[in-house]
């Protein structure tokens, strides 16, 4: 067994034994809500850790890949194919989740037992972040320190643009900071390797904690919401994977393959950005080359949220149904666009798909108070929110570098960590 085979197979173990104790404590302990805390503590220091990695891995990898490209026309034409990518598989994603709540009215069954809460509930889900002002304030960094510091992955990208751009144009002169840049790159690779060895434990505090605060009753209470929304999710696979397909072959198989590892460690942590270092190890197995894909990639984090857009679709006309409030379809299509927008403002925003949904429901006059329905279960909910993202950044890199002419014949058990970037 190879280190990614065991290590995806530590992670499940760790899955299982999380809901199994998870489950125990719930059931058996007085205080499950503080053993639930103090395994929190575990789950909070991993997700530091990738943090601690992403910031320096993002800027180093774009850096050199830009700078080796050596041209500022080949950046904007790979980043328009990625942006109109990016578009279209909002749209699906979007269109889906409006077509299934539609289809199959979870929130009626809400309405009919008398279970949505007063309208005046509050939420203590904060609004705010979403105007112009601010995803300008996301997306160009007053201090790169800053952003990098803050883990603005957008803000990273901006300015790795501008200086890899510089130096490629600098030439011979800026080939030292490159070579060492691209030690830094190599370097945090090999961090990544170390900090993954904390995964299998990682998941298990993350799930064990969840299901010992939230017990598992709480998913035959909300069971027929999630089982549709998880039917949502993966016909969403399937939608994204034969369009991948369509300009990829039976290849595209083998890159679902090869994000295992990554989508199972966002699934079990609820973290997408957990899995990015992985990700991107993934990819470059399949062939993508490094420099394509540390550019793609970051953009994506921001603009290609698949399985957050679907469920903001979803979640919203839910909660309209739960209050026997009936959206005409011309209404939806204007949410749909909305979200289209505000869902671009994401990256950065804590608890993004709930602070994103709220504000399109006072657009719409629907009570915001409904999204006390989900709190309970938002955390399996971005279970799968975030390993859909995953793979759909992954199927969006994949298929630009295929259009660029960069997609290379897989690499089986490579070592990105000391292999050169390309």
């Amino acid at each position: 067994m190879n280190n990614r085979n065991r290590l995806t197979t530590y992670i499940l173990i760790g899955l299982v034994l999380g809901v199994v104790v998870g489950y125990v404590a719930n059931t058996t302990m007085d205080d499950a809500k503080g053993f639930a805390d103090t395994l929190a503590l575990v789950t909070t220091m991993f997700l530091r850790l990738i943090k601690m990695i992403i910031a320096p891995l993002v800027f180093s990898t774009l850096v050199v890949g830009i700078a080796k490209m050596g041209d500022a026309k080949e950046v904007g034409r790979i980043g328009i194919k990625a942006l109109g990518w990016f578009v279209i598989a909002s749209v699906i994603s979007l269109s889906l989740g409006l077509v299934l709540v539609n289809l199959f009215r979870p929130g009626d069954a809400m309405h009919l037992a008398g279970m949505a809460p007063p309208v005046d509930a509050k939420t203590d889900i904060v609004t705010t972040g979403l105007t112009l002002k601010e995803f300008i304030t996301h997306l160009i960094p007053a201090s790169i320190v800053d952003g990098m510091a803050k883990n603005e992955i957008l803000q990273i990208v901006v300015f790795s643009v501008f200086f890899g751009t510089a130096a490629a144009a600098v030439g011979a002169r800026a080939t030292p900071l490159i070579d060492a840049v691209d030690g830094i790159a190599h370097i945090m690779l090999k961090v990544t390797g170390y900090v993954m060895n904390f995964a299998p434990i990682a998941v298990f505090a993350a799930v064990a904690g969840i299901v010992a605060k939230s017990g598992l009753s709480v998913l035959s209470t909300y069971g027929i919401f999630m089982a549709e929304f998880y039917l949502g999710i993966i016909l969403l696979w399937v939608v994204l994977i034969l369009i991948g397909m369509a300009f990829l072959g039976p290849r595209v198989l083998r890159l679902v393959s090869e994000l295992k590892e990554p989508t199972i460690l966002a699934f079990s942590t609820a973290s997408s950005e957990a899995a990015f270092p992985k990700t991107l190890e993934g990819l470059e197995r399949f062939g993508v080359k490094n420099r394509l894909a540390a550019f793609v990639l970051p953009i994506g984090y921001s603009f290609n949220l698949d399985g957050s857009m679907m469920y903001c679709t979803f979640a919203a006309v839910f909660i309209a149904q739960a209050y026997g409030i009936e959206l005409p379809l011309s209404t939806q299509i204007m949410m749909m666009l909305v979200l289209m927008l505000t869902s671009k403002g994401m990256a950065g925003v804590p608890r993004a798909s709930l602070v994103v949904i709220a504000a399109t429901l006072a657009q719409f006059n629907i009570p915001e108070a409904g999204l006390l329905l989900l709190l309970g279960i938002d955390h399996f909910l971005d279970m799968a929110r975030s390993a859909t993202n995953v793979i759909g950044n992954g199927i969006a890199t994949a298929v630009v570098a295929k259009w660029e002419g960069d997609l290379e014949k897989p690499v089986p058990h490579k070592d990105v960590a000391t292999s050169p970037l390309r």
